[in-house]
């Protein structure tokens, strides 16, 4: 398939986004069982439960799970089932919530303000929270209510299982919600080597909001509630937002694919890899210096402008306006190591020019 790169010319490889890739086999295969024959709409079929189960069996706990179309979607009612109006969600200023979901987070809450922290390489700096939880209690103030995290964050760095622990202890002490922005969650998995239970509610996390569609899906993400109580009623909230699916087999189908043989796991490690790969290869490059530390399937470059202009113009796309500045280069479970090597040899004989 032909894409545009920024110059508006033909893009022969991408490194834009995970977006980009298509819809991974096992995926694919799973919606094709799930369209043989009539099956009940609204969740009530046996495609869903099944997911529902697998998921139970990855996290090794009995959660709640709902299935929903975006990130977007998953994100902000999963904050509104933590938050009344009156509440505050601390998150930090690169987090998703916060810059690329056009206020849906305030929105479905009726309002909950949203306020920002520094940290380094996207993780959140817990003294930073503690000031902005105490530097007022008056009644004036929206009350502090949820912490939101990413994994892996949005500058491609990843918590590690006891960076979190530290995170839930602290949310604990100050009557906090633990939200976690997976929408890389796979990748974080895949980095760490661990269980997922270790990331998320040994460490307390209470929802988690699992990407599927970065990872290989058309569509969907999974909202899972940790903490069973904050999933009252959530089902209503899902309906009201318009992210009931009436056919909600093809949304939990291909959960049941990805987990069932570990194609989840395969299609993070696959795109870690060639991040590294990736990373590895510009290191030394004179104007080129990695900007983050390379821990799931993102590469932060700073570039110098001829390189830059150099690698569009040879039809590379990429970004060069998401996180701190810069460019931004994303694998996924399609990238090919060719494309990694190409991309490489085209940047060290611009550099040499």
């Amino acid at each position: 398939m032909e894409y545009l790169n920024q110059t508006g010319k033909p893009a022969r490889f991408q490194f834009a986004s995970d977006n980009y890739a298509g819809i991974c086999p096992e995926a694919w295969q799973s919606m094709d069982e799930a369209n043989r024959g009539y099956a009940s709409s609204y969740g009530d079929d046996p495609w869903t439960a099944r997911a529902c189960e697998k998921l139970r069996e990855l996290f090794e706990t009995d959660c709640e799970v709902f299935f929903v179309f975006n990130g977007t979607a998953a994100n902000s009612l999963a904050l509104a089932a933590l938050c009344k109006s009156y509440h505050s969600i601390i998150c930090h200023e690169m987090a998703h919530v916060e810059t690329d979901e056009c206020g849906a987070s305030e929105f479905f809450s009726n309002g909950t303000k949203v306020l920002l922290v520094p940290g380094n390489d996207g993780k959140i700096d817990l003294s930073a929270v503690e000031h902005t939880i105490k530097r007022r209690t008056d009644i004036h103030y929206p009350k502090p209510r949820a912490l939101s995290i990413t994994q892996s964050t949005e500058l491609g760095t990843v918590y590690s299982a006891a960076e979190l622990q530290a995170i839930g202890d602290f949310a604990r002490q100050y009557g906090l919600r633990v939200h976690m922005d997976g929408s890389r969650f796979a990748n974080a998995v895949a980095s760490l080597g661990v269980a997922p239970k270790e990331l998320t509610w040994k460490a307390g996390v209470d929802v988690l909001c699992f990407g599927g569609t970065k990872n290989g899906m058309a569509v969907g993400e999974a909202v899972v509630f940790f903490n069973r109580e904050l999933a009252n009623e959530f089902d209503y909230r899902c309906k009201q937002a318009g992210q009931l699916a009436s056919k909600m087999r093809f949304l939990a189908a291909p959960w049941i694919g990805m987990l069932e043989n570990g194609a989840w796991l395969r299609n993070a490690s696959h795109a870690n890899n060639c991040a590294r790969q990736l990373a590895d290869g510009l290191k030394g490059i004179p104007g080129i210096t990695l900007a983050h530390p390379c821990q799931a399937n993102a590469v932060f470059l700073e570039l110098s402008p001829p390189i830059a202009e150099g690698l569009h113009s040879r039809g590379w796309h990429f970004y060069s306006f998401i996180g701190t500045g810069g460019a931004r280069l994303m694998c996924s479970w399609e990238t090919r190591t060719e494309d990694v090597e190409a991309f490489v040899s085209d940047a060290r004989e611009l550099a040499q020019n």
